[in-house]
């Protein structure tokens, strides 16, 4: 069991029942999955954009990511439904604590001037949604190797309400 799932039961838990007056352990907000995509708007005009990005994904997440593609056609764009415009990767049970484990202990401490995790990512539902301006914070990203610096979003999905 990873160390970040093991002190979410035995810890987190039982003071969280406490605190907020849950009559049931089913009742405590719990972590869903992680979604961790990246936009490629350039993918229009450089197919050779899917490639470096299909590189970095597997290398950060440990696991292939999927294409996403456009649901309708845009003219201003030069956007054609259907054409691949992303990547995604839907990360769940271990995978899932280790990422967040990585992603609290190691990545964020690497970012510059950070100043903690903005309360106002968010939305309302329980998700929250981070924004990272480069891949390359995350360790197994060897700059040299990159292609292009590319942002990614980091959605965290919870089963708070």
């Amino acid at each position: 069991m990873a160390g970040l799932k093991e002190k979410y039961l035995k810890e987190i838990t039982p003071k969280l029942m406490e605190t907020k007056r849950y009559k049931n352990t089913m009742e405590v907000p719990r972590l869903e999955k992680i979604v961790i995509g990246i936009g490629l708007g350039e993918a229009i005009t450089n197919a050779k954009a899917l490639e470096g990005a299909e590189k970095d994904l597997p290398i950060i997440t440990g696991q292939k990511p999927i294409i996403t593609r456009s649901r309708k056609s845009i003219a201003n764009f030069k956007l054609r439904e259907g054409m691949p415009i992303g990547m995604k990767v839907t990360l769940r049970r271990e995978r899932m604590y280790d990422f967040i484990d990585r992603l609290v202990n190691v990545v964020l401490p690497r970012l510059r001037e950070f100043h903690g995790i903005p309360r106002n990512s968010f939305d309302g539902r329980g998700n929250y949604t981070l924004g990272i301006k480069e891949q390359t914070i995350f360790p197994e990203i060897e700059y040299d190797k990159i292609d292009k610096v590319r942002g990614l979003e980091i959605t965290i999905v919870t089963t708070a309400k």
